[in-house]
């Protein structure tokens, strides 16, 4: 499949920057909204709920939700001046976010939400360039254990789509249970036997065969669809002026932290996927991207924003690298936040579908992170202590979420949060087992663990197009030594996409 580029530089050549033809780039896109598009349409809901707010209040929530993530999907992937990291990353709101907002929603009111959204948007733009430089202290150990950790935490929460409500006559029927399981057999089937050409839609192409299937077995309900309006605007500040209350911020402060944190994970997992060296600088616009983000949030009535670690398993599986394919995501996104009807479509789709090609997407991210934590030395025991520990902080809330139900209000929105728990620990016993890390670290293990991970996804391709060679520095290996052979040939492969 031959992408169209920019130029015809080496440079041109690479996989994130390439444009794909329109008769793919939309269908490419169109799987990146359906995995994203669930979170970014629940995370609302519960908030909403949670507050007592009406249908069309929610209705409300929900569109603006969709409308800023996509406008912080383009700022992340196109870049302005030094914000977005111009990877192929999908920003959303995090359920990190969603006790503090119901809380603090309850309590102050709405307009205090987004004037504490807003606040903690602007602090993350500002503290970036700081936060990004601590990532020193994020080794291979950590980064791949929070990484990991952020897959498998979200595997579980699948299980709701998959057995439906609870309060449902046909909770956990076989009929859900065999949709799913076929949907995930599907995707292993497209992956194996499929062209490449066909193995790139294949999040899709069983998103539409799991809902043609889910039809004559009445697991489809697209009736909420006649009901919702065409067009829609979103309109800033809807539920009257932001308040700026010192109570609502201070916990708003907390999530904001977890965020940054989930998200330099993502962003380094992602670098991982497409072949590339994310350093403090990259890990800094990136996070600018998610305080601008989350302002801009504030300012149209919906909360804190976060990059998507779903898609990142979305850009593994599929190979397609092309930040574009994700920029017209965030377009799509936009266009669904201002045509309602069409977000209802997307939202109506199978649970058991859906919750099948969540397992997919989730896990991926896990191995990723597992990926990345095998550049560590795993013959010290002490590594192996700190992916235990941190493993079981981070599944503990996932298997018991009411486990830290007693404890303070700040320690209840961090630990409740498993991803926050696991990187928290992995942090700790870090620095506990392993030591400060030198103020100018190696990062060869890590550079070493991007280029394995893009070359093997190249050989595994078929079909790389030659790119311009590695060098030592390139790898890791240090200045005047030669690389590895471990890495591969010294010229390394560059998938088109």
């Amino acid at each position: 499949m031959k992408f169209f580029t920019r130029s015809r530089t080496a440079e041109s050549r690479d996989p994130v920057d390439t444009v794909p033809p329109l008769r793919h780039l939309i269908p490419l896109a169109l799987q990146h909204v359906i995995v994203a598009y669930s979170g970014m349409v629940t995370l609302p809901l519960v908030i909403g709920l949670g507050i007592g707010l009406s249908p069309a209040q929610i209705t409300t929530l929900v569109t603006a939700n969709v409308f800023v993530s996509g406008v912080a999907t383009l700022l992340q992937t196109l870049g302005l001046f030094n914000i977005g990291v111009k990877l192929p990353i999908v920003m959303g709101s995090t359920f990190t976010g969603i006790a503090p907002a119901i809380i603090v929603g309850t309590n102050s009111g709405l307009p205090a939400v987004f004037g504490a959204t807003i606040v903690v948007g602007v602090l993350t733009w500002m503290v970036a360039p700081w936060f990004a430089k601590l990532t020193r202290f994020f080794p291979p150990i950590v980064t791949g254990t929070t990484i990991a950790i952020i897959g498998f935490s979200l595997v579980p929460k699948t299980a709701t789509l998959i057995a439906g409500s609870a309060t449902a006559a046909d909770h956990g029927g076989a009929k859900r249970l065999l949709l799913a399981l076929g949907t995930i057999v599907l995707v292993v089937v497209l992956e194996r036997v499929a062209r490449p050409t066909i193995g790139r839609f294949a999040i899709l192409i069983a998103l539409i065969v799991g809902t043609l299937a889910a039809w004559p077995l009445g697991l489809t309900n697209f009736s909420a669809t006649a009901a919702a309006p065409i067009f829609g605007v979103v309109r800033p500040f809807s539920f009257g002026t932001p308040t700026f209350i010192l109570a609502a911020i201070l916990p708003m402060l907390v999530v904001q932290v977890v965020n940054m944190v989930e998200s330099t994970g993502d962003t380094l997992a992602t670098g991982v996927v497409v072949g590339r060296k994310v350093g403090p600088p990259d890990i800094a616009r990136a996070l600018r991207a998610d305080g601008v983000g989350t302002a801009i949030a504030g300012v149209f009535s919906t909360f804190t924003f976060v990059t998507f670690g779903g898609n990142v398993g979305l850009v593994s599986i599929t190979r397609v690298m092309s930040r574009y394919v994700v920029a017209t995501a965030g377009a799509i996104l936009v266009i669904i936040g201002l045509m309602p009807k069409l977000g209802a479509v997307v939202a109506s789709l199978p649970g058991p579908v859906l919750g099948g090609i969540g397992v997919v997407m989730f896990g991926t991210v896990g191995a990723i992170g597992i990926k990345f934590m095998m550049a560590a030395d795993f013959s010290q025991p002490r590594n192996h202590l700190i992916v235990a520990i941190a493993f079981g902080f981070g599944l503990m809330p996932v298997g018991n979420p009411d486990f830290y139900t007693r404890l303070p209000g700040p320690f209840q929105t961090v630990l409740t949060s498993g991803i926050a728990a696991g990187a928290i620990a992995a942090f700790l016993l870090n620095l506990l087992l392993n030591g400060v890390p030198r103020d100018q670290p190696d990062h060869a293990e890590f550079d070493q663990a991007q280029l394995e991970h893009a070359e093997l996804g190249h050989a595994q391709l078929g079909h790389a197009e030659p790119g311009p060679a590695v060098s030592a520095a390139d790898n890791g290996s240090p200045a005047g030594e030669p690389a590895d052979d471990s890495a591969g040939p010294p010229s390394a492969s560059r998938e088109v996409l």
